[in-house]
């Protein structure tokens, strides 16, 4: 299924994702933890479902993931991404494009 979401919302999710199974949790076990069926975990990992920034912090302390470094890593893609486009925009202005 392709999820709607962009870019930096589904690193956010492979990122919780990849974690849970390195550390071999399953989707049942992360699910009771957070008092949820199992198709929760399932339906956010395959882009069906949105979590919410609570729902992000209480997976994230559930992994021990520190959520600053998640977050980091997407605002420096999102950096990236502006400052392309600026410089694309500025080219484009002065007739460089």
């Amino acid at each position: 299924m392709t999820s709607i979401y962009s870019d930096e919302y589904q690193l956010v999710i492979k990122a919780l994702r990849e974690v849970r199974i390195e550390k071999n949790i399953t989707q049942a076990s992360l699910a009771q933890a957070l008092k949820r069926p199992q198709s929760f975990i399932a339906k956010v990992e395959n882009g069906e479902r949105r979590l919410d920034v609570i729902e992000f912090l209480h997976i994230a302390y559930l992994l021990s993931i520190e959520p600053e470094a998640i977050l980091k890593d997407i605002l420096t893609k999102i950096q990236s991404k502006t400052q392309i486009c600026h410089i694309s925009r500025k080219q484009s202005h002065f007739g460089i494009i």
